[in-house]
């Protein structure tokens, strides 16, 4: 379990983030383009975030709803931590501040670009996550990650996204059409795994597994709107 609850909203992560050793903000807080060597960014950071966030997320939600399937958990995690979430949260955070205030004088790429957009605060968001985490430990982040994320589970329940949909929207505005194939299907009855691939203008844009069909198309379609969302 994560643990004592987190103060309401991102307070505990705020807090942790001002905590955090000079070196591992610097980091959390650097893009690609303004760093000497690729490590020196926060993409590896947001990597190891990534990870983290989805496994206090899936933490909290499993005792929460007990009646849920897996397929059911797996929706609501996949929408709570999704890149437009990660992106809201950043900015709950006033991350876009200290994102503009780390700006080098001699940017490759200016701070008013990075800010507007979602997939570069979505990964200083993970990168926060991952930095905290490697500073004050699993069972002190994850409490605090959880109410950071709590307004986006409850958006993902009470709205839930259907990604199929959102996907065909927006590649017919290019005319396009989306079609998906199972690319593989193995595993017992009672356990099985599909993939599957989401397939436009004769090329694969996404690629997603699940415990059904449904799920895995929609995971597909999830992917795939991380591709096609500018950033």
């Amino acid at each position: 379990m994560t643990g004592d609850p987190a103060p309401a909203g991102g307070a505990a992560l705020r807090s942790l983030l001002e905590e955090l050793p000079e070196d591992l903000a610097e980091v959390a807080f650097t893009h690609a383009s303004w760093a000497d060597r690729p490590p020196a960014s926060y993409e590896r950071l947001a990597f190891l975030g990534d990870s983290v966030l989805g496994l206090a997320v899936s933490e909290h939600l499993f005792p929460r709803f007990e009646t849920y399937g897996a397929g059911e958990l797996t929706k609501v995690r996949a929408q709570a931590v999704a890149r437009q979430a990660c992106a809201d949260v950043a900015r709950e955070l006033d991350l876009p501040a200290r994102l503009e205030a780390a700006t080098p004088e001699r940017a490759g790429i200016a701070a008013a670009t990075l800010l507007e957009s979602d997939r570069v605060l979505a990964s200083v968001c993970e990168a926060v996550i991952g930095a905290v985490f490697l500073a004050f430990g699993y069972a002190r982040v994850a409490p605090a990650v959880v109410a950071a994320f709590a307004g986006q589970v409850d958006e993902a329940l009470r709205a839930p996204t259907d990604f199929k949909s959102d996907l065909q929207e927006r590649l017919a505005r290019s005319g396009d059409v989306v079609l998906y194939r199972i690319d593989l299907e193995e595993g017992p009855a009672h356990a099985r795994r599909f993939v599957a691939v989401a397939v436009a203008g004769g090329r694969e844009v996404g690629r997603g597994e699940g415990r059904t069909k449904k799920g895995a198309e929609q995971e597909a379609a999830r992917r795939a709107l991380d591709q096609l969302v500018p950033g």
